[in-house]
């Protein structure tokens, strides 16, 4: 079957990884600076050097996920905020975009251009009910002749009356199952499908990363995406006889955001105690905008010192020096020590935002115990990645992804008490996740043999390992 080349381009670095289909091995790995002032083919055309001899072949097949230039932006436009909207944002968090936009009941134009998203995520209505502010923004967006691709996701209903309207615009569209079909149930997989499909065909060419048509032919999603996939892979595994490591969790800690993945079967005993109009699901994902190691090192410490941590005034200045030198590699153990302490707060906050809490409320009733979120606690699995964890030693790694997890942590949040924690040091989750459609044999046993063996391993056996 030979090999495959698998390239995530980052905000930061491209990082590339040769695999044997047959066999799932991982037969090499490169890295670059993403080179985003000039044409992001231009990092990949020094990876591609420096594999050659590994790859046996001269031309060998590429696939490639990105999140340069910005990743995946994502405006959501739905009927009320509580229901829908908040429904949408959650589907477009899972789909590996950035959401810097909702906006409910009528459309504000104005706010969502300000925006610049690349897809706008249309919603609202259940099936079979009222349809009325899902055609006035529909409307709306026609009118104001509105050429960003748009992913319609709402009552279906409307759909032929919207579609008219935006043939006539034109607007460019797809059409998706309804998110909210009816009350309390979240349906995500068709809008999932529509977003990467308008994320290949329409923001790829439009953010004008390369000029060489082979970057569109070779991207096949949004980073985020198809780590998240990877993750569904690394859950559940393909059949009894590769199984899966169960409920898991995935820490990306990245230049600009920190995102965490999670696949986790749902209790429905907790329906009794949430206290949700739009119901968990299993497979989900939160990308933080404000927590990272270089362009959002400031907002982090300032988020950090905003939740009661205690920072020392160097580490403030510190991640001051990181968001004006958005390239600065540490230098010195000082150096260090200031980006694991950044990166030790970005992964407790992105945590504990993806997780639910567990809080004692007094009503009518008298004492409640309610619950809001997503119940981590019984994670088996907690997978850390990237740079700041691969480039460090794994016990260093290891204390970063603790600050995300514990057993009786204040304020009631419901993150892993006491899972297996796993970094990711050769970047396999992106290749996995790229792989696993179409190879899901190579991309399973490229995930077994560099994360799920560690199953059984202490932190200090795992830092042996990667010392």
């Amino acid at each position: 079957m030979g090999v495959v080349c698998c390239v995530d381009f980052g905000s930061t670095f491209t990082k590339a990884a040769l695999v044997d289909l047959e066999t799932g091995e991982l037969v090499g790995t490169a890295s670059h600076l993403t080179t985003i002032d000039t044409d992001v083919l231009d990092g990949w055309d020094a990876i591609r050097v420096e594999l050659r001899g590994l790859a046996g072949a001269a031309d060998v097949p590429v696939r490639a996920c990105s999140s340069a230039g910005g990743g995946l932006r994502i405006c959501v436009v739905g009927n009320e905020e509580l229901v829908t909207a908040e429904a949408g944002r959650r589907v477009a968090l899972s789909s590996g975009g950035r959401v810097v936009h909702v906006s409910s009941y009528d459309v504000d134009l104005a706010a969502v251009r300000d925006s610049a998203p690349d897809v706008v995520l249309l919603v609202g209505g259940t099936d079979s009910g009222n349809a009325d502010v899902l055609l006035r923004n529909a409307r709306a967006l026609a009118k104001a002749r509105w050429r960003g691709p748009v992913v319609l996701a709402g009552n279906t209903d409307a759909t032929r009356e919207i579609s008219g309207l935006f043939d006539a615009g034109p607007v460019p569209f797809v059409v998706a199952d309804n998110v909210v079909p009816r009350i309390g149930v979240l349906r995500p997989d068709s809008a999932r499908s529509a977003i990467r499909e308008m994320f290949l065909a329409h923001v790829i060419g439009g953010k004008q990363l390369s000029k060489r048509a082979d970057f569109a032919a070779m991207v096949k999603g949004a980073t985020p995406d198809v780590v998240l996939t990877a993750a569904e892979l690394l859950s559940r595994g393909i059949g009894p006889n590769r199984p899966g490591a169960g409920d898991v969790v995935v820490v990306d800690v990245g230049g600009a955001t920190t995102d965490v993945h999670s696949v986790v079967d749902i209790d429905p005993e907790d329906a009794g105690l949430a206290r949700q109009v739009v119901a968990a699901v299993p497979v989900s994902r939160t990308v933080e905008g404000d927590l990272g190691m270089r362009w959002s090192a400031v907002p982090t410490v300032d988020a950090a010192a905003g939740a009661g941590l205690d920072l020392s005034a160097e580490l403030v200045a510190a991640a001051r020096a990181r968001r004006a030198d958005p390239g600065l590699v540490p230098d010195s153990p000082g150096e260090v020590a200031f980006d694991l302490q950044i990166a030790s707060a970005a992964v407790r906050l992105a945590v504990r935002r993806h997780a639910g809490r567990q809080q004692v409320v007094f009503g009518p009733g008298g004492r409640l115990v309610e619950r809001s979120g997503k119940d981590l606690r019984e994670v088996d699995l907690v997978v850390g990645s990237g740079g700041v964890l691969r480039h460090n030693a794994s016990s260093e790694a290891l204390g970063v992804i603790a600050a995300g997890t514990g057993a009786d942590v204040e304020g009631g949040w419901l993150v892993p008490r006491d899972p297996t924690v796993v970094i990711d040091h050769e970047g396999v989750l992106a290749a996995a996740g790229l792989l696993a459609a179409d190879h899901p044999s190579a991309a399973y046993r490229l995930l077994a043999s560099h994360l799920l063996p560690l199953l059984s391993l202490s932190p200090r056996e795992e830092s042996q390992m990667h010392p």
